[in-house]
């Protein structure tokens, strides 16, 4: 696959959609029925809507033909998309802003979470005696991958309180065993994770939980605003090109959000696969109780989500400082919108 050239510009727009059909394109012709999506820690409650349209097949249901590869961690996926090997990433929204202030247009077409959904504790047994945030100075901090939404939260909650990622080491860890036997073992002395990986390591009493994103309310809390999580995101000129694919991936995508609205316990364990449980139903089902606000209803970008993200990020992060980031060009509700007047769940 050559590498795309990353070109900013208005995403062009086609018809309404008719879902339930493989080949009921009312939003014309794909131009491509291949896309290639990279996602970094796929059996994350972060990611659960793309597990969700693909398992139910509502990409195989808008005609497309989803190869999806997991990453250790967000950057990771980024980084395909990137280097050309992937079309579309499931990832961090913020990501969008870091790569624009490299002078690469990617923009996000549909949100799959409205809080992050990251929790950052501390282990009780290599940090028995934590009274502060300021306590994490010099210590190993297990991250899904460093620069990924969970290293980016961690520097967020570090700088709130005086220190930088330059006073702390993040290891990365991964999303899923890795990271509870690092926690568990010593190796790491604090964990920015995802559920059901934290919920597992709070159930056993392996940790405390020193900020968490989890609920709307708390992540007003952590970030003062809406939190934009989750998203599906593509150059702009992959969406350019591919205006119909796009709209047929949001139709997707949104077909699941509504799906997750009103599924059942036993519906949910039946979709997933079996190693997103972590060898226990009962803790998968409620690590879901702990998340399901957080998933975005509709799809839709809040208003103000972009500019928290954008805040967010400069809080630390040198890369954007000082950048005239355009957060117009960093996401679009059009598609989403085209979606729903269509998609039925």
């Amino acid at each position: 696959m050559q590498r795309r050239s990353f070109l900013a510009g208005t995403a062009a727009l086609a018809g309404a959609s008719l879902v339930g059909s493989p080949l009921a394109f009312g939003q014309g012709k794909l131009e491509t029925s291949k896309v290639a999506i990279a996602v970094g820690g796929k059996n994350l409650f972060y990611y659960l809507p793309l597990t969700i349209a693909e398992r139910r097949n509502f990409f195989k249901d808008e005609g497309l033909e989803v190869e999806i590869s997991d990453f250790a961690g967000g950057s990771q996926a980024l980084k395909a998309a990137v280097g050309g090997s992937a079309d579309v990433v499931s990832g961090a929204f913020e990501h969008t802003l870091l790569l624009q202030a490299k002078n690469q247009y990617f923009r996000e077409f549909v949100l799959q979470g409205r809080a992050p959904q990251i929790v950052l504790a501390v282990s009780k047994k290599t940090m028995a005696n934590y009274t502060s945030i300021a306590d994490l100075k010099g210590k190993k901090i297990g991250v899904t991958a460093p620069g990924s939404s969970t290293s980016i939260m961690a520097s967020f909650v570090l700088a709130k309180a005086g220190l930088t990622a330059k006073d702390v080491s993040f290891i990365g860890v991964g999303a899923g065993a890795g990271a509870i036997a690092a926690l568990q073992s010593g190796q790491i002395d604090a964990l920015a994770n995802l559920d059901p990986v934290m919920t597992k390591l709070e159930r056993s009493g392996e940790i405390r939980v020193v900020s968490d994103a989890r609920t709307l309310n708390d992540t007003h809390t952590v970030f003062g605003g809406n939190m934009p999580a989750g998203c599906l995101y593509a150059s702009q000129a992959f969406i350019s090109k591919n205006p119909n694919t796009t709209q047929a991936l949001a139709n997707a995508m949104v077909r699941a959000l509504k799906w997750l609205q009103t599924a059942t316990g036993t519906e949910l364990i039946n979709t997933v696969p079996e190693s997103y449980l972590l060898g226990d139903r009962a803790l998968y089902l409620d690590s879901w109780q702990h998340v399901k606000e957080a998933m975005s209803p509709d799809g839709l970008m809040p208003a103000d989500g972009p500019a928290t993200s954008l805040k967010t990020l400069q809080a630390f992060d040198d890369t954007v400082k000082g950048k005239p980031i355009d957060l117009s060009k960093s996401w679009t509700n059009d598609f989403v919108k085209k979606a729903l007047t269509t998609v039925k769940a």
